[in-house]
């Protein structure tokens, strides 16, 4: 710490800080701002629930609103929007609970305190309308089909009478039976959670309780609705005046429900994933350093008929893209049966013409002494390269370590190539993409396990970071 703050407070001369001194901190202070105040960001919204990040809220820190509940309900008489107030923050957020967590909840005593069109809303919204209809076709005995009609074609539809099953039910078992197939003129009905406002009435100025779907700082405006129901009509209240109650509240299951593969809506384990990824480094980094290190002391130490050549070819690699490589690629994986393995993954990245030609350059700085004399006490050339080579070149290998423990970590392109048909072989990346589909968008859970895949590659950096900086510095140095 003592030698940190050393540092930190070096001045270029003299005993005062001169403009200099100024300039550097500045620029030093610029480049910690620059590099951490994203890193930063991201963890803090990774912390936000899936509410505050749908509204897109722009506030610092995970919070949560004093939340109410908008109900929509339609019927013969039209749509009618309403409020349900003091409802427990259970039933708000039952979509994001897992199922651990709804089974601890006797729906049946919930909904008992409530009748007419909040009980119709508050059935929908926890999801209960499958399970009444199948006890409604139980009690009632009606044919199974009812249960399977809202998955049926039209075609098939056309086969059943279910205006006549409907007219000898009850009014509300009508109602129930029509919301579940969504006939006319019924739709299922449903809750929305929006923020709980005070604010001036626009007209009697008294502080009024209104629920609003969004602020936004920018607008002079915000719409809202009365959350006493005297009127349906929407109100435009000034934004400067409305104020909201608000506490500190991080979603910590943003982190532990993927990683105990109860994350919502998502087909993978991201435990797995990780661990995926792990190995997939792990030995892909051990095959890279081996490999490049023998083609690097070859091309270093030993002279051969076609050596130039040989060491241009694997330059001349590095101005190929990737991408132009990709289809040669998927076909060399399927043909060698390696497509779904992890193993395709560590394969095709094991040799790098980047880590050849780092550490081909850094051997080069080795004396060629030092191998004659080797050789001279009867040393093989696998005893020169393991116990003379390889301890020489130990800062190289290092920076080559961390780059590729990087790269590997970071790879998409490659494991889309090799195992995006096999779910249980995903590495960290391609779990990421799982949480954004065409139907549901799991942004709470991605930004989250991006900050989990973050740590590693992180960790590896911070704490050898003095070998990239002597080992590329070293770089062709003779």
């Amino acid at each position: 710490m003592s030698g940190a703050w050393a540092f930190l407070t070096r001045k270029a001369g003299g005993p005062r800080a001169n403009w200099l001194d100024y300039l550097t901190y500045a620029y030093l202070l610029l480049g910690v701002v620059v590099i951490l105040v994203p890193v930063l960001w991201l963890g803090l919204n990774s912390l936000k629930s899936s509410a505050q990040l749908e509204r897109q809220d722009l506030s610092l820190l995970p919070a949560r609103y004093e939340q109410v509940a908008r109900a929509t309900v339609t019927g013969p008489e039209g749509k009618r929007i309403f409020y349900i107030s003091d409802l427990p923050y259970w039933v708000l957020d039952w979509s994001d609970l897992p199922d651990a967590q709804k089974a601890r909840h006797d729906l049946s005593a919930f909904l008992a305190g409530y009748e007419g069109d909040a009980l119709y809303a508050l059935r929908a919204h926890l999801g209960l309308l499958p399970e009444m209809t199948r006890d409604l076709v139980a009690r009632e005995n009606l044919p199974d089909w009812i249960l399977r009609y809202v998955s049926m074609s039209a075609q098939a539809r056309s086969e059943y009478d279910v205006a006549a099953i409907i007219a000898g039910l009850g009014p509300e078992d009508q109602r129930l039976l029509s919301e579940f197939l969504s006939l006319d003129p019924y739709e299922p009905s449903a809750i929305s959670v929006q923020i709980l406002a005070r604010a001036p009435d626009p007209v009697t100025g008294i502080e009024t309780l209104f629920g609003v779907s969004r602020i936004n700082p920018t607008r002079d405006t915000t719409p809202a609705r009365y959350v006493d129901n005297r009127s349906a009509e929407v109100v435009q209240l000034a934004t400067a005046t409305i104020r909201t109650e608000r506490s500190f509240a991080p979603s910590w299951e943003n982190y532990t429900d993927p990683l105990l593969g109860r994350a919502f809506g998502v087909n993978v384990n991201f435990a797995t994933c990780f661990t995926n990824s792990v190995l997939v480094t792990t030995i892909a980094t051990a095959l890279t350093l081996l490999i490049n290190s023998m083609a690097a002391f070859a091309l270093a130490k030993y002279k051969f008929r076609g050596q130039v050549l040989f060491f241009v070819i694997i330059l001349a690699t590095l101005m190929v893209p990737p991408t132009i490589t990709l289809v040669g690629l998927f076909k060399a994986i399927n043909a060698t049966g390696l497509s779904g393995s992890i193993w395709g993954v560590i394969i095709p990245g094991a040799a790098t013409p980047t880590g050849v030609f780092l550490l081909r350059q850094y051997m080069l700085s080795i004396p060629d002494e030092l191998i004659e004399a080797a050789r001279m006490d009867a040393a093989s050339e696998w005893k020169v390269y393991w116990r003379i080579i390889l301890p020489l070149a130990l800062p190289a290998i290092a920076a080559l370590a961390i780059l590729s423990v990087i790269w590997r970590w970071n790879d998409l392109i490659l494991p889309m190539v090799a195992i995006a048909t096999t779910k249980e072989a995903y590495t960290i990346q391609l779990c990421l993409l799982e949480f954004r589909g065409e139907h549901l968008s799991q942004e709470h859970f991605r930004l989250a396990m991006t900050m989990v895949s973050l740590v590693p590659a992180t960790l590896v950096f911070v704490f050898l970071q003095k070998y990239i900086t002597t080992g590329i510095a070293n770089t062709g140095l003779k």
